[in-house]
């Protein structure tokens, strides 16, 4: 009976040392948290102001994509995709007596297919078929466009989907557009800044969030882009190369830019 009481004061003896053990080690853990706590308390983040700069820069156009169509239909398949394919060559003819590089025109849909008539039953019956093509033309001078789409119009194109004027010096403009919108970021942070008298100092963050000019083929059967404006900056450059004279307004395209930027409040 003692070696059975002393066996038990011993084992009560372990347990009270290791309640004890585990208090002082949960004090401890807790201890570091706050300390952990009070570190992060105390280094404050910096005053920053966070603003968005657009800006575009507007452009003569120096070269036009034209989108031509050519749609056809017989009830004998072949005679329908060979006058098909006979307007596509002669508008390629035409593009070879303009002297237009080859590297500039594009086949950029085909489609063929047949034309049922429903009959009142529920039925249907095959009466022919329908074949489409569109080809794309770059046209670097622009002075040919009036001489270019009267003769395809001739040569039995029926559609005209797009007519796009654009710029071939689309880097250099983008590159200005975003040098312009970082100017109108640091511009509206000293401005928003200054209503609050403070001032900004060196910048945190900048970002560019868009710089866009869009540009896709297939505007014709089937798809179609397009982009939303927003600017405080707006640069406008060249002037247009065609005399009052000519039936075409190029008018300008615009290269736009947008940045995001971060700067300390003094």
């Amino acid at each position: 009976m003692k070696k059975i009481a002393v066996s038990f004061s011993v084992v009560f003896l372990i347990i009270l040392l290791l309640f004890g053990c585990g208090s002082n080690l949960a004090s401890s853990g807790t201890g570091s948290i706050s300390a952990g706590s009070n570190s992060t308390g105390s280094n404050s983040e910096p005053r920053l102001v966070t603003v968005t700069g657009d800006a575009e820069v507007r452009v003569i156009p120096d070269e036009v994509v034209i989108t031509l169509g050519m749609e056809t239909e017989d009830e004998d398949l072949g005679a329908a995709k060979s006058r098909n394919d006979e307007i596509v060559q002669q508008v390629l003819r035409l593009s070879q007596d303009l002297g237009i590089d080859a590297n500039h025109i594009q086949t950029d849909f085909i489609d063929i297919a047949p034309m049922y008539n429903y009959t009142a039953s529920g039925g249907r019956r095959l009466e022919g078929y329908r074949v489409r093509q569109t080809i794309v033309v770059i046209l670097g001078d622009l002075s040919q466009f009036e001489g270019f789409l009267s003769g395809v119009l001739e040569r039995g194109v029926n559609y005209v989907h797009d007519v796009e004027f654009r710029t071939t010096e689309l880097r250099r403009y983008r590159d200005q557009a975003r040098a312009l919108a970082i100017q109108a970021a640091q511009e509206k942070a000293g401005a928003l800044a200054g209503e609050l008298n403070q001032a900004i100092g060196e910048p945190v963050m900048i970002q560019e969030e868009r710089g866009d000019w869009w540009s896709w083929y297939g505007y014709g059967w089937g798809r179609r882009g397009n982009s939303g404006v927003a600017q405080n900056m707006v640069v406008e450059v060249g002037s247009s190369s065609l005399g009052a004279e000519s039936g075409i307004a190029p008018g300008q395209i615009t290269v736009r830019a947008q940045v995001t930027a971060s700067f300390e409040l003094k």
